[in-house]
C-alpha cells in the first residue's frame, strides 16, 4: 500500500487509500490492548460504523481503516458522554479526509 495516508486525532487514526472506482469501504481496529472490556470494544465499533454510514455519500471512493490508537482506560460502554466524544472525533477525521484523488 505504497499510496497511503494517515489522518490522526486524539484517540483515533484513520489510514485511507484512494480506490480508481467503487466506493468507500471501512475497516475497523480495536486492540483488546488498549480497550480491554469487550463492551467498549464494541460500542467503539458502533460508533464508527454508524458516524461511516450517515456520512458515506460525502466520502470519496478510497479503503479505509479506523484504528484506535490510545487506551481508553477505565470506561463504561454504556457512557453516552465518553461515546458522544468517540462519535465527533470519528465525524471529524473523516470531514478531513481530502476529496477527489491524489
Amino acid at each position: 500500500m505504497s499510496a497511503r495516508r494517515v489522518v490522526r486525532g486524539e484517540c483515533f487514526s484513520l489510514h485511507y487509500r484512494q480506490v480508481a472506482d467503487g466506493r468507500a469501504r471501512l475497516g475497523l481496529i480495536v486492540p483488546k490492548r488498549l480497550a480491554r472490556a469487550a463492551s467498549v470494544r464494541n460500542a467503539i465499533k458502533r460508533q464508527g460504523r454508524e458516524a461511516f454510514r450517515l456520512m458515506a455519500v460525502g466520502i470519496p471512493p478510497c479503503d479505509l481503516v479506523l484504528r484506535l490508537a490510545r487506551p481508553v482506560g477505565d470506561v463504561r460502554a454504556g457512557d453516552d458522554t465518553q461515546r458522544k466524544m468517540w462519535r465527533a472525533e470519528i465525524e471529524t477525521l473523516l470531514r478531513r479526509l481530502p476529496s477527489g484523488s491524489q
